[in-house]
């Protein structure tokens, strides 16, 4: 043994030592000629996932700021201070009970030189401290050495605030290669989307579909292999097999056109499933099919040739007869599954590109768990409930879930498209009869073809029971405009409603009054204030052009709000956070507001397209909004909120998705009182 532990020890050595570098910050400097002797150093930083690094703060008694320090040689002298290329992601640290910046992925930093000399060299001293979720690690520094003009590039364009054009200022690094700090903007809605994928695939497997195959799968292992330990291995392979046949393709699909097309594209085309009509109103229809599966009305299967060809291989040993066993289970289990699988896949394509494959792996991790789990406890096989009617209803509870929530796919079309067709009012009604449908099902005043008979009650239906009302009654409220907080992010806007309860004095308000009791410098209604709207009553613009020109002539600070129709997190903040008296009386009295809707669909006249950098021509309001905020923020992400002054300057670091209503409070006073330092 102990000859074994000392030849282990040198490839120890190695893992530790390859983790470690994989941890480290990597660092990288080219040299840009802006004009004359005129020079700028940029350095980059390649941060490795999920490590994030501070910016340069400083902060006192806070964390390890990233420091910088230039020393020019014989020849060299340097112009101004180090500059952060990068827009660092923002947020206030509880820890440390201060704002901070950090960088993810790549950080740039800039520093101008002036020559003296043919040639001279400048040395560089960088200190940093990267950190994860859960640790840091130690503070680490180097020294670089860059020769001036050995390796100089034309500079290029920059980051800084383009006009409305599009066109950014010379001399300057492009917005393009900015990495957009999108973890602010959307992080909240990842974790979610992984718990749900999880309860999904621990849902799936009580489908009659798939429970049944637990017992019968993990005791054909055990029966099957030579030794115990062999079936465990075997078994877990298995598993392991399920993962991949549910995670791979997905991954390949995101991955190839990545590949092809870049992350541009990727974005587009998941942007694309998010936003327009075809592919939601697609989805909504899914939905609704796969509803009608779990009621028993048809059932959805894969064809049974492709069935009986890999059923067939099964019998083969060794991995590949395990791979085409995992291949037989997915395949025969589609009709419970595909429902499933669809919902997670259709709701985790409105976040970033790489949601559809983590959650998938969750859902996967999940489903093939209880295979491996059963295989390592086979004792436990004997305490499954045996299989019978009460896996169909719990097809058929999913079925009421899947209508419910096939009707955020048609909503989002409705106010992308502003058809109007699906207000809030509307939408509550399904809701409330849907789970009122549900509440009858679970006490067994409704039954489906394929039930059984109940002789009575059982505690665990009651309990549901109970639960589903209590949510019904927790609905009703809402048709006379309670806001209903809990369910902000699945509901239409407020401003939908046609009827609210307690509005005007005359228990009535129409949708839009707000926006049009705001009159432009010229003495106009706002652009577009016709289909769009602001939440509680709030009176503001929805064009930049418009809103700047007002907030000069009163004197107030911008506030800029990135969001969409179809943004889960940007009703979150309005029903969470923008509702509190505090921010509501900020935002009412010390700002003019401006929300940028970077999803809609409204094709605006040929004078306000804008071509971009790759001369693509953008035609509608959310394109032009959405390419603004990359160009100028690095953003493509909603929400995001912007502070800003005169001469369009930034009053202080923008917000993102963070229900701390204090924390939105203090970001609002903070830029009152930025703004009231530039008079």
């Amino acid at each position: 043994m102990y000859k074994l532990i000392r030849s282990l020890l040198p490839a120890l050595a190695a893992i530790i030592a390859t983790t470690v570098s994989a941890q480290s910050v990597s660092w990288k400097s080219s040299v840009q000629h802006l004009d004359g002797q005129n020079y700028r150093i940029v350095l980059e930083a390649s941060i490795p996932a999920p490590w994030h690094m501070y910016d340069m703060g400083p902060y006192e008694d806070g964390p390890n700021a990233t420091t910088i320090t230039f020393t020019p040689g014989e020849g060299a002298q340097l112009e101004g201070d180090v500059e952060q290329l990068t827009r660092p992601e923002r947020h206030y640290d509880k820890t440390f009970e201060m704002e901070i910046g950090t960088f993810a992925q790549k950080a740039q930093f800039a520093q101008n030189v002036k020559l003296t000399a043919p040639q001279a060299t400048v040395r560089a001293e960088l200190a940093w401290m990267i950190c994860n979720d859960t640790s840091c690690l130690p503070p680490d520094d180097t020294e670089l050495t860059i020769t001036l003009p050995a390796g100089a590039t034309p500079a290029v364009q920059s980051a800084e605030t383009p006009d409305k054009a599009g066109a950014a200022a010379p001399g300057t690094v492009p917005a393009a290669e900015i990495v957009p700090t999108q973890k602010q903007a959307a992080g909240g809605s990842l974790w979610g989307l992984i718990i749900e994928a999880i309860l999904w695939g621990f849902a799936a497997l009580l489908t009659p579909c798939v429970f049944p195959m637990v017992p019968m799968t993990v005791s054909f292992f055990m029966k099957g292999s030579g030794s115990p330990a062999l079936g465990r291995i075997r078994a877990g392979m298995y598993g392991f097999f399920i993962v991949a046949l549910y995670t791979l393709p997905i991954a390949a699909i995101i991955l190839i056109t990545r590949i092809v097309g870049g992350d541009a594209v990727t974005a587009d085309i998941f942007n694309w499933l998010a936003t327009h009509w075809l592919p939601n109103i697609l989805f909504f229809l899914v939905f609704m099919v796969f509803a009608a599966s779990f009621f028993g009305a048809f059932e959805i299967t894969m064809p049974s040739w492709m069935v009986n060809k890999t059923d067939s291989k099964a019998d083969s040993k060794g991995f590949a007869g395990i791979f085409f066993m995992a291949l037989t289970l997915v395949l025969v289990s589609f009709s419970c599954t595909g429902p499933i699988v669809g919902s997670v896949l259709i709701k985790s394509t409105a976040g970033e590109f790489w949601s559809p494959i983590v959650t998938m792996l969750a859902f996967s991790i999940a489903f093939a768990l209880p295979f491996t789990l059963f295989a390592f406890f086979p004792s436990m096989l004997k305490k499954l409930p045996k299989s019978g009617g009460w896996l169909n209803s719990v097809k058929v509870v999913l079925g009421f879930i899947e209508v419910a929530l096939g009707m955020k796919f048609l909503s989002v079309a409705d106010q992308t498209y502003h058809w109007g067709i699906l207000d809030r009012e509307i939408y509550l009604a399904v809701w409330i009869v849907t789970f009122s449908l549900l509440g009858l099902y679970l006490l067994g005043k409704i039954k489906f073809a394929h039930d059984s008979d109940m002789p009575y009650l059982g505690v665990g239906r009651l309990a549901m029971a109970i639960v589903t009302f209590s949510f019904v009654v927790y609905l009703v409220p809402g048709m006379w405009g309670a806001p209903l907080k809990g369910l902000s992010g699945y509901l239409p806007p407020l401003h939908t409603q046609d009827f609210v309860l307690g509005k005007e004095g005359s228990g009535t308000v129409t949708a839009g009054d707000d926006a049009r009791m705001l009159l432009t410098v010229d003495g106009r209604k706002p652009k577009h204030s016709d289909f769009l709207h602001l939440p509680h009553n709030l009176e503001g613009f929805f064009d930049l052009e418009e809103a700047e020109a007002y907030a000069a002539k009163v004197g107030k600070p911008l506030f800029i709000d990135f969001t969409g129709h179809g943004c889960v997190n940007c009703r979150e903040m309005e029903a969470r956070v923008w509702s509190d008296p505090q921010v509501l009386d900020i935002l009412r009295n010390d700002y003019v507001i401006v929300a940028l809707y970077s999803d809609d669909k409204k094709v605006l006249p040929e004078s306000e397209w804008v071509t971009t950098d790759t001369g693509k021509v953008l035609k509608s309001l959310g394109k032009i909004n959405s390419y603004y905020a990359l160009k100028t923020f690095g953003v493509n992400a909603q929400p995001y909120y912007v502070l800003q002054g005169r001469d369009g300057k930034e009053l202080v670091p923008p917000r993102g998705y963070d229900l701390d209503v204090q924390g939105f409070v203090d970001f609002l006073r903070r830029g009152v009182e930025a703004f009231d330092k530039q008079k």
